[in-house]
């Protein structure tokens, strides 16, 4: 599945790149659709951060977020990393007393915070202090305006200025002369479209995940094995706690791990924003299916013959097919993940017990008796209880798929 991210550079007065204000969009058309600002910002962090990251798109640059007010009370800015953001809040945020101590609390966090589109108003004051860049956008606010606003600023001399929507030689020039540092607009470039390769998660999961998540008590073995049937989930999952929001003191070998380490109030949150960011309803893809279907197989083969193996070989088998679904090299995939080096070299194609395992499902699922008895031989197993826990594979990935 194609997801898609425009880009727009901020260039220094120096014409050097050095940063970007990020965009959602939904389709190759570089547009902005027609969705809640949280819903925006929440799939721009799933497709962007949770995905390949930021780093990815902005080339180790400064990459800046659009924060609507739902956006701010949803909590989004804690899934991006502190050091590579700037969070932008929108002309549309009410200078109220509620949405000031959002912004404070992102402040004492350590965010870099800039005000879009600015028009002074006393009731900006307070939140002066905390910002260090203001945009003023070129084509709704005059020079004379800017010249006002600019004056009321001085005593605010740690804050920038971003000239935005700068659109011809004279407004850039206009822009230099009254100190602006930063600058942004189609004179310089128009928004780059980034496309990405994404897993596809099924919608019935989402919406299990979500009513897990509500519960009062959650229950996070029944929400481990909800994620343990769709790779995109757990993709996401896996990349959110190896961002570098947090310190990674182990590797993950488990969902249920991974789940209990993120505790409940993160759980919680990042089910939310996966909620949020999930607009797609189609119906589930192939590989995603093949996917769930070949990580019980591999689980049912390693409880039978290799039960300490057993959690890491489903995971072996739910990413096994996550290069072809984000049409990356699998070597690429693996180093963004927290997994221990005996599931790492099995995707990897080294030779250990998960690989031959993985090695097995596949030979079963080719339908070839050659080459299934050939790998069964480095397990040293028989095929004899092979079809029964395919059958039993089937089953299980179909549970979800009538809710």
């Amino acid at each position: 599945m194609d997801v898609f991210v425009a880009r727009q550079a901020v260039f220094n007065k120096h014409n050097q790149v050095v940063a970007y204000e990020l965009l959602f969009r939904d389709s190759a058309e570089n547009s902005f659709p027609d969705v809640e600002d949280k819903v925006a910002t929440a799939k721009l962090i799933c497709d962007s951060q949770l995905n390949q990251g930021l780093s990815y798109i902005t080339g180790g640059r400064k990459a800046l977020v659009n924060f609507g007010e739902q956006s701010l009370r949803e909590g989004l800015a804690d899934f991006l990393p502190i050091d590579k953001v700037v969070i932008e809040i929108l002309e549309n945020v009410p200078p109220d007393d509620s949405n000031y101590q959002l912004v404070n609390e992102l402040f004492h966090k350590g965010y870099r915070l800039a005000l879009d589109d600015f028009k002074y108003e006393p009731r900006w004051e307070k939140f002066l202090k905390l910002v260090r860049l203001i945009k003023f956008d070129l084509q709704h606010t005059s020079f004379d305006e800017i010249d006002q606003m600019m004056e009321l600023l001085q005593k605010y001399p740690k804050i920038k200025y971003l000239a935005e929507k700068v659109e011809t030689q004279s407004e850039y020039e206009q822009a230099k002369q009254r100190g602006f540092e930063f600058f942004q607009g189609y004179f310089f470039a128009k928004p780059q479209m980034v496309s990405q390769k994404d897993c596809a998660s099924r919608s019935p999961l989402v919406m299990a995940i979500y009513a897990q998540a509500l519960k009062p008590q959650l229950n996070i073995s029944e929400l481990a094995q909800i994620f343990s049937q769709d790779t995109g989930l757990t993709y996401k999952l896996l990349r959110f706690i190896n961002s570098g929001l947090f310190p990674l003191q182990e590797r993950m070998d488990s969902i249920k791990q991974a789940l209990v380490y993120l505790g409940e109030e993160r759980v919680r949150r990042f089910v939310s924003l996966i909620v949020t960011a999930h607009i797609s309803h189609d119906k589930p893809l192939e590989l995603t299916r093949l996917a769930s279907i070949r990580a019980r197989f591999c689980e049912l083969v390693a409880k039978r013959y290799f039960p300490a193996s057993s959690n890491s070989a489903f995971l072996v088998g739910l990413f096994s097919l996550v290069d072809a679904m984000l049409d990356r090299r699998m070597d690429k995939i693996v180093e963004t993940l927290p997994f221990p080096d005996e599931i790492a070299q099995a995707l990897l194609g080294e030779n250990n017990t998960l690989y031959y395992i993985l090695e097995l499902v596949k030979a079963y699922e080719s339908g070839s008796w050659w080459a299934m008895q050939r790998a069964c031989e480095p397990l040293n197993i028989t095929d004899k209880e092979l079809p029964n826990m395919h059958k039993s594979a089937i089953t299980w990935s179909q549970m979800f798929d009538t809710l």
